[in-house]
């Protein structure tokens, strides 16, 4: 599914000279786990939710940051922020508590790992969490190790802080 909408976004570039959209891209993977289960003349068959995966799908476009969740039904829905997995329930509810438009990217880490700490099983720390962001600035970027750190160690003391406070 991934290097479908790799090949659909380069395709698109080369095609039309111009970047493809978020919505374009999640449309094209959708479409491509409903085409799976037709069979030859548009027959039906047993192979219905091939793929079996959620995904999330970010970028920014012409209309700025988008993030959509890609269901294995092939259905799609943009967000502004999403939790999917196990635990998506409660994270889900605090993001919508939480999260608002105005985040810094800073505040969206620290907030983002202090709900994945509240419902993970096991400790959070560098080694069994990672991030990625999508900004105009630096593209995706997924963290690495030395970053992750940073981070964790700014939400550990973050948590630290509220804990006092209260």
């Amino acid at each position: 599914m991934i290097d479908h909408a790799r090949v659909e976004s380069v395709s698109h570039g080369l095609n039309y000279d111009e970047p493809i959209k978020v919505e374009s891209v999640t449309q094209s993977v959708c479409d491509l786990a409903l085409r799976f289960g037709e069979g030859a003349d548009g027959e039906e068959t047993i192979m219905s939710r091939p793929f079996g995966v959620a995904l999330l799908i970010a970028g920014i476009d012409e209309n700025g940051p988008q993030l959509y969740h890609a269901e294995p039904s092939g259905t799609f829905y943009r967000y502004d922020a999403k939790a999917i997995g196990s635990g998506s329930e409660g994270a889900q509810a605090e993001l919508q508590n939480e999260y608002h438009s105005s985040l810094t990217l800073e505040e969206a880490e620290l907030l983002v790992l202090k709900i994945l700490k509240q419902v993970m099983e096991e400790k959070l720390d560098s080694k069994n969490t990672q991030l990625a962001s999508v900004t105009k600035e630096k593209g995706f970027k997924i963290y690495g190790d030395d970053e992750m750190k940073v981070v964790v160690e700014k939400m550990e003391a973050q948590v630290v802080e509220e804990d006092v406070e209260a």
